[in-house]
């Protein structure tokens, strides 16, 4: 899948995490974290973007993630939002998603 344009999703409300997700032109992932829990949680917000990127097929993107605590479920479907809406997408298999198990 290819991102061909900025998007966004998510606030910076509590609980919550605001994904965007820009083109790269390096054709690599590269995910910047903005997290009050970033010492405790860094690895495993990170991980679970780029486990979403990969399992939707995205192998080149710039993600800027500002988080307020969100849980994996949270990052995960802002994730995919902010893909979609970046991409142009408009059709959506959520079973197919949701037997990731990220």
């Amino acid at each position: 899948m290819e991102i061909t344009k900025n998007a966004v999703a998510g606030t910076v409300e509590s609980s919550d995490i605001m994904i965007t997700v820009d083109p790269n032109e390096s054709a690599e992932i590269t995910i910047e974290l903005e997290s009050s829990v970033e010492k405790q949680f860094g690895r495993q917000i990170r991980e679970v973007i780029q486990t979403t990127l990969k399992k939707m097929g995205v192998t080149a993107a710039k993600v800027t993630a500002v988080d307020k605590g969100a849980l994996n479920c949270t990052i995960e479907a802002r994730t995919i939002t902010a893909i979609h809406r970046s991409t142009g997408q408009e059709a959506y298999n959520w079973e197919e998603i949701d037997s990731w198990n990220v």
